[in-house]
């Protein structure tokens, strides 16, 4: 069975520095487009960033541009984070990533549960 798992959420003051995990188990990421999107109390879920698993490139939204970087794991394939630095207190929300078959992140998707992440100040 398909299924994405995220972790490494939690508590953190502002200005610091966390790194989330999507773990993909029941199939590999590596021809998948992956999502990163947060949905913050009140608001509507919003894109955080998109890219091709295999391929590097990646787009981020420009609250994040600069401050979140997204990386793979090349030995399993199976797991992607999103290292979040300088975090603001609107960075406050629960983090979900996504698998895609379209590139632009757009379609039907395998999503996780999601993390929360609180940034303190």
């Amino acid at each position: 069975q398909e299924q994405l798992v995220e972790s490494g959420g939690g508590l953190v003051q502002y200005g610091g520095s966390l790194t989330l995990s999507c773990t993909a188990s029941g199939f590999t990421l590596d021809d998948w487009a992956i999502g990163w999107f947060r949905q913050a109390p009140g608001k509507e879920r919003e894109g955080v960033s998109c890219g091709m698993y295999s391929d590097g490139n990646t787009w981020y939204a420009d609250s994040v541009k600069g401050r979140f970087t997204i990386s793979t794991d090349n030995a399993t394939k199976n797991t992607l984070y999103l290292q979040m630095r300088s975090l603001k207190s609107e960075d406050t929300a629960v983090y979900y990533c996504a698998a895609f078959r379209v590139a632009r992140c757009r379609g039907f998707a395998y999503w996780g549960q999601g993390t929360q992440v609180t940034v303190s100040s």
